[in-house]
């Protein structure tokens, strides 16, 4: 018989997403109390945060105790930052895009002080994740880390990143369609328990970002839906206390390619190519939504102008199901490959997207 598990959970108790929220952070922290921080940014985050950034920390009377810039995201390089900070930091505020943000989250997990992250893409939902994807020993983990204490979006900010980010933030969230399926049919078959909350928050958020307004990605309201939903991704993985709500087959695939492509695509353009294949295999009845939003927000046309290698697709497809031991999903059945080998010779949309 399969137990839940019963846990607290954490959910960021800061959160705030709209025009300008990067000039009120010095406020939103002096305000928790937190006078004396650690900054991790990426090398091109001080351009777009300056100087409304540092402005508002001086008048909070917010001290900057380090900033640093990510030079590398090897677990024993950041362990080595980390201590190497100042004992009396109040919190670590981190900026940027993935590497900053997976870097900043990890130092505030080993040094357990409260996490600020004020990301200024919204490719994925790891921003909000309790993981940090980082190297050990060169290869690529998802290593279990914390969840923000705070969360800061300045939509000024996400509307002026270059699309492909918007785009592949869209490609991630289509993907839960996919890994909820997957998730349900693990435990039909008794692999493990589903935490219904968990992924009602999950569906949720693929309501709010799909079924509220236009398919518009540089409408700040479609951007704000973004933030929000992933944000609730991330949530709905601490709630499950795994990756469950948010990754399934299609994330196994795009694991698979990070591993052996010679330049993997944005992590959100490669899981929501895979999950339109996963959801074939699987016969889910939300595929032709999946396709909906693909095709209205442009993401098809985008896609299909730098397509993934066939060759390392497939070679991906092999490798996938045991990227996770014991994780169930539609590539575990002994038939899928060659069904999904048919789906990418035959199907006019992955014959686009996979060449």
């Amino acid at each position: 018989m399969l137990i839940p598990i019963v846990k607290q959970i954490a959910i960021p108790y800061l959160l705030k997403i709209g025009a300008g929220k990067i000039g009120r952070v010095g406020k939103y922290l002096a305000d928790k109390e937190m006078k004396k921080i650690a900054i991790i940014m990426g090398k091109s985050s001080l351009k777009l945060i300056e100087p409304k950034f540092s402005a508002s920390l001086t008048e909070n009377g917010v001290e900057v105790l380090s900033q640093t810039f990510t030079e590398s995201i090897e677990l024993s390089d950041i362990a080595h930052a980390a201590f190497a900070l100042p004992y009396d930091t109040d919190a670590i505020v981190g900026i940027g895009g993935g590497k900053a943000l997976d870097a900043a989250k990890y130092t505030a997990f080993l040094l357990q002080k409260p996490y600020i992250c004020a990301p200024t893409i919204l490719s994925n939902d790891g921003f909000c994740s309790p993981t940090s994807s980082l190297l050990v020993q060169k290869k690529r983990k998802s290593i279990k880390s914390k969840m923000p204490f705070g969360i800061v979006i300045d939509l000024d900010i996400i509307g002026a990143s270059p699309a492909n980010y918007i785009y592949s933030g869209v490609g991630d969230m289509v993907s839960k369609i996919t890994a909820l399926y997957d998730w349900k049919e693990a435990f039909n078959r008794g692999h493990e328990h589903v935490n219904d909350f968990a992924s009602m928050i999950s569906y949720n958020s693929l309501d709010l970002l799909f079924l509220k307004h236009s398919y518009d990605i540089y409408a700040m309201e479609f951007q704000r839906s973004l933030a929000t939903s992933l944000t609730m991704s991330g949530i709905a993985m601490e709630v499950a206390g795994s990756s469950r709500p948010a990754s399934g087959s299609e994330h196994l695939i795009s694991h698979a390619l990070d591993q052996i492509s010679a330049e993997p695509k944005l992590h959100g353009f490669q899981v929501a190519i895979a999950a339109y294949l996963c959801a074939a295999l699987q016969g889910n009845p939300n595929r032709d939504l999946l396709d909906e939003i693909l095709d209205k927000t442009g993401f098809w046309e985008l896609a299909a102008k730098d397509p993934i290698n066939k060759t390392e697709f497939i070679e991906a497809l092999k490798i996938a199901p045991n990227i996770k031991a014991g994780f169930y999903t539609i590539l575990s059945e002994p038939d899928s490959f060659d069904r999904a080998i048919d789906l990418i010779e035959n199907n006019g949309i992955l014959r686009r997207m996979i060449k």
